[in-house]
């Protein structure tokens, strides 16, 4: 989808301390053979802090950031990936209770580790729909830390991170142009992150843990009995999704300074992203992402604000947002860098 005339106004992360790689390994929680081939180093752990309280954090700065005061605001989306509170609660009007605490629209849009991205397509689309609309906050946030879940052993494919993003998305202007976003999905995909597990009931009201390794061994039994899941290549998707939003933006890779991408390990990153795209690892944000871990979808704008921060951007730089989610969906936005804010 091309976006004419959507700016990103302000930015703001909240990231909590980070626990080593070293010490998970020697405290028995993280497998010493993944630490050398999943090329992490850290990983950021909330502790008990509420996601959604990281979320109001994020959204605070990036309301001061933004230079727009609460009344421009007409809808607030928050894009988590995790169990927030108490069952049956809203935490988009708590998070717009504790930051805007206006009467508008708050939202909760669910699309797992592409939320932020997605939710940059639905923002832009109001905007550019409703003439009389100014700015809409887009929030994430969430904490893994919780007994139904070990961040360490959950996948071999990442390890999860507690984090809070947002952003101001405006028609006012910015420090970024939203130049285009989109995304592709593979239906039939979805089993991959199903496995065997049933639908009902669901197994979070049984108490039953999060262990997606068990779901892909159970597809791998089922693939030597006969029964072939999905086969597809993620970088083939990628390539789709960013070529893509490249011709919506008027631009191709070259054009491209920086990939913000997912913080899953290292052969994601190398066979998922960067092959695919043609780019080397000095392109995406590795080096921050192997000291942050993967914290759903709010990789890409912690990824953004440390790029912006570390003074690896300057204005006319293009900036691609990149994601994968279950589903499975590939999803990625265009930016360009007006200002450093």
């Amino acid at each position: 989808m091309r976006v004419d005339n959507v700016f990103l106004a302000g930015i703001g992360t909240f990231v909590p301390e980070r626990v080593t790689i070293d010490e998970a390994v020697e405290r028995g929680w993280y497998d010493a053979a993944l630490r050398e081939s999943s090329g992490m180093i850290s990983v950021a752990v909330g502790g008990d802090t509420p996601a959604p309280d990281m979320a109001v954090s994020a959204a605070r700065d990036a309301m001061k950031r933004s230079g727009h005061q609460p009344e421009d605001i007409d809808v607030l989306i928050h894009t988590p990936v995790f169990h927030q509170g108490p069952d049956i609660w809203s935490a988009p009007h708590y998070i717009l209770h504790n930051t805007l605490n206006r009467p508008i629209p708050a939202l909760e849009l669910r699309q797992g580790c592409l939320g932020m991205v997605t939710s940059l397509r639905f923002a832009a689309n109001l905007l550019m729909a409703d003439r009389d609309s100014t700015a809409v906050l887009v929030t994430a946030g969430d904490n893994f830390s919780t007994p139904n879940v070990d961040r360490w052993t959950v996948s071999s494919n990442y390890i999860l991170a507690d984090a809070g993003s947002a952003v101001v998305l405006s028609k006012r202007g910015g420090f970024a142009r939203l130049l285009s976003v989109g995304s592709v999905s593979i239906p039939e995909a979805e089993l991959l992150h199903r496995g065997g597990d049933p639908l009902f009931p669901p197994s979070v009201t049984l108490g039953k843990g999060l262990d997606l390794e068990a779901r892909t061994d159970h597809l791998r039994e089922q693939w030597a009995k006969g029964v072939v899941p999905p086969v597809f290549h993620l970088g083939d998707i990628v390539n789709e999704t960013v070529d893509a939003t490249l011709a919506e933006a008027g631009l191709t890779m070259d054009d491209i300074t920086k990939v913000a991408h997912s913080g899953v390990a290292w052969e994601q990153v190398e066979n998922g992203f960067l092959a695919p795209l043609g780019i080397e690892s000095s392109r995406g944000t590795w080096e921050f992402n192997r000291r942050t871990g993967h914290s759903g979808g709010t990789d890409q704008i912690v990824g953004l604000d440390h790029l912006l921060s570390s003074g690896e951007l300057k204005a006319g730089d293009h900036v691609l947002l990149l994601a994968a989610a279950v589903g499975m969906e590939v999803g990625s936005a265009v930016l360009e860098i007006i200002e450093i804010p």
